[in-house]
Formats: C-alpha cells, structure tokens, sequence
C-alpha cells in the first residue's frame, strides 16, 4: 500500500491538530513542517518563511496599534456616550432599541474592527439593554447584536483588510475606503428590515430624547466620533503610512480615554496593553502558520494548479464570482476568517486577476462574505458566542437571525456584481482600478 503524498500528510495533519484542540496556527506551523520532512527539503525552511514574513512586514505592526486603539476606546465611559449619541439619532422610531444596536456597530467600528470584540463588549452592552424589562425577546436580541457585529471588520480599520493587503499587495487606504459603502449597505439593510417588522412585532418606541439635549449629546461623542476622520487624514494627505496611522490611532484613543474623559485609570491603560498583547499573540500565531503553509502550496504550485482548473471550466466573471461566494461562505462556517484569508484567497487570487476582478473589490467582497459566514448557521462563531452571551438556545438564534441573513445576501450580491458600488470612493481618491 502506498503512503500518502506529503501535501495529503500535512493536510490531515492540520485537520487533526486543529480537531485535538491546539491553535490552527500552530497546527500550520506542524503540518509544515511534517511536509517537508516528507518531502525531503530543510525543515529549517519553515522557520525560514515564518521570519522572513514576520520581520520584512512593516504593515503588520498596524495589527496591534488599531487592536490597542479599541482596547483603549472600549475603556470607561465611552461605550456609552456612543450609545446616547445613536439613540438620539434613531431611538425614538419603532424599534428603536433595535435600530441603535445597529447604528452603535457602525459607529463602533472604527474603534474594533473586529466582529467578535464588537459582540463581547459592545454588543453584550446591547444585549442587556434590549432584554431590560421584556422589550424584545432574549433571541431576536442576540441575533441582531451578531448580525449587526459582522459590520465592524468591513468599515475601516478592518483588521481582515489589513491582513488581505499583505497577501495582495493591495493599498490598505483604497482597501478601507471600499469598505465604507458596503459596510453601510449593510447596516441600512439591517435597519429597514427591523422598520419592516416592528409594527407587526409591537417593537417598543423609547422615549423620545429632548431637542434641546442632542447638541450636549453629540459634543460628548464628538472626540470619539473623530476617529476615523483622524484616520483617514493620516491616510490620504501622506502625513503617515498605514501602520503610522494605526499608532496615531491608539495614542488618540488612549488621549481621550485618560486626558479628556478621564474614564481609564493606570491599571485600565495596564489592563488594555495585556488584552491588546493577548489578541496580537493570537493574531500573530495564525499569520505566522499561514506563511509557513503558504509556502508549502507555493512548492505544490496550488495556486496555478486550480486557476489552470478554473481557467479550462471556462468560467465567466459572474460564474466565478459566485462560486468564490459559495467557497466562502461555507469555509466561513468553519474556519477562523483570518486562516481563510491567508490561506484560501492566495490560491483563488490569481484566477481572479487573471478574469479582469479588481483586487481592492475582490477584497472587499471576499471579507464581506467571510464575515456573514460568521453568523452563518448550524457553526457560524458568532452564533456560539451569542448563545452563551444571551444564554439562549442555538434553536433559537438560528431562527431569529434567518430573515437578517437573507437582506444581508441581497446586499452581498450588491457587492459582489456591482463593483462601481464598492469602488466609489477609492476611485474618488485617486484610484485607478
């Protein structure tokens, strides 16, 4: 009986690794290695990839500077000087609990630009507000706080995007401002399906915040509000590179945190360094798994190999673009969204290339759909998280978050056959894709 072939080996290696519980990076990292022990080629080699990719990347660092700049937001009592300003804007509609629990995802976004920090801190806030005194039921709470959590990684900073830009070279600046309409499609078609059902649902109305008091709500969220401003200054006028902006970024958050709201002490600023660290790790170990498996489906020439396979099933642009959709979606289901990127979209991106697919809206559309896998059931993360969050059933939430997913896909198909939509304001600014 002949033994597997070295590439079958590392496979189930991982797959095995991963089933045992150790992280999916290290498992990487061990599937790697065991390929090239089986293939015969220096095991060095590994650790070889792993430096060479960690150390030549500048735009890494941007990685824990935008993580430390949402610990530092996520400090004291800015959370919920966000939560008054969007329930002034939007509080007093039907529903409107429901509507500031999307809008506060929006806004949040540029202080996470994660999913899951975005559900954890921020959308247990929600949680507990919505279920207060019977307003709205424990599963449709839960549900939307998910749903609306997948907003975050599309608007800038995106976490997902800045780790697409280092295996597509795309620009960072144009990836984030590709990610404003999309990200706010998105939140548009939460809120009018939550318009659409809060009549007949009775979704309560909450008081009505006086005229008088917008001007002092707004002014107490104006320095958080200025953070994206800040950000794409620092962007796009040249003052600074991509992981510059990020330290601007979390010395402003940590600024007015401290000094202007005085809402995080010196253990707070502690406490927010060691979250910081402990997600950086977490990031840092996939992406340095994913180098070294990258370099594994370089040696199988994967990548060509299925764009060849592509390429003779004579696929058209829409063909294939739903397809990818599909491939996604499912591994979005299954796998951390940052794996996916650095090991999927490397094989699928030349194929894209290759049939005329812009590489800033090939992104955009790809972590758009990563992201709804998240909320995906019978395994979307973001559903777990929120069952034990809520402390409501998996039945439950899966039946409630079912009408967000399909104006959600209606939205990704938006995104995905209309690039104008996404490449509206790159363009604006000077791209030339």
């Amino acid at each position: 009986m002949s033994l597997p072939s070295p590439f079958t080996l590392s496979l189930l290696t991982i797959v095995v690794l991963s089933l045992l519980g150790l992280p999916i990076g290290l498992a990487m990292v061990g599937g790697s290695v065991l390929y090239l022990f089986a293939a015969g080629l220096d095991v060095g080699t590994a650790a070889e990839q792993i430096l060479n990719g960690m150390m030549t990347s500048y735009l890494l660092l941007a990685i824990p500077l935008f993580i430390l700049a949402a610990e530092f937001m996520n400090a004291g009592s800015i959370m919920d000087r966000l939560v008054r300003f969007c329930n002034a804007l939007v509080g007093r509609f039907r529903g409107g609990l429901a509507l500031v629990n999307v809008a506060q995802s929006i806004v949040f976004a540029s202080m996470s630009g994660s999913a899951l920090a975005d559900a954890a801190g921020a959308g247990k806030i929600m949680q507990n507000l919505m279920t207060r005194e019977g307003k709205y039921t424990r599963g449709f709470a839960a549900a939307l706080t998910a749903v609306s959590a997948t907003i975050g990684p599309i608007l800038p900073p995106s976490i997902p995007l800045v780790v697409y830009s280092l295996v597509s070279d795309a620009s960072v600046g144009y990836l984030f401002l590709a990610g404003v309409v999309p990200g706010l499609l998105i939140g548009a078609v939460q809120m009018a399906l939550i318009v659409a059902v809060g009549k007949r649902r009775k979704f309560p109305v909450e008081a009505k915040v006086p005229v008088s008091e917008i001007p002092r709500v707004t002014r107490e969220a104006f320095p958080a509000l200025l953070m994206p401003i800040i950000l794409f200054t620092c962007l796009y006028s040249g003052i600074t590179t991509p992981t510059e902006a990020a330290a601007v970024a979390a010395a402003y958050a940590l600024l007015i945190a401290g000094g202007l709201y005085r809402s995080v002490s010196p253990s707070g600023i502690y406490r927010s360094l060691l979250g910081s660290a402990r997600t950086s790790v977490s990031i840092g170990m996939l992406i340095a798994g994913a180098m070294a498996y990258n370099y594994v489906i370089t040696v199988e020439n994967i990548p060509k190999t299925v764009s060849a396979i592509l390429t003779a099933t004579d696929l058209s642009q829409t063909g294939f673009l739903m397809l990818v959709n599909v491939i996604l979606l499912v591994l979005g289901c299954l796998l951390e969204g940052t794996t996916i990127i650095l090991v999927i979209l490397p094989v699928l991106l030349p194929t894209a290339t290759a049939l005329g697919i812009d590489p800033v809206h090939f992104g955009v559309m790809a972590v758009t759909n990563i992201m709804f896998g998240l909320v995906t059931p019978p395994y979307g993360l973001l559903l777990f998280m929120m069952t034990k969050v809520a402390n409501v059933s998996l039945r439950e939430i899966t039946r409630e978050v079912m009408p967000f997913l399909g104006v959600m896909f209606i939205a990704l198909m938006i995104i995905t056959y209309v690039p104008d939509a996404v490449l509206f304001l790159p363009r604006l600014f000077g791209y030339s894709g």
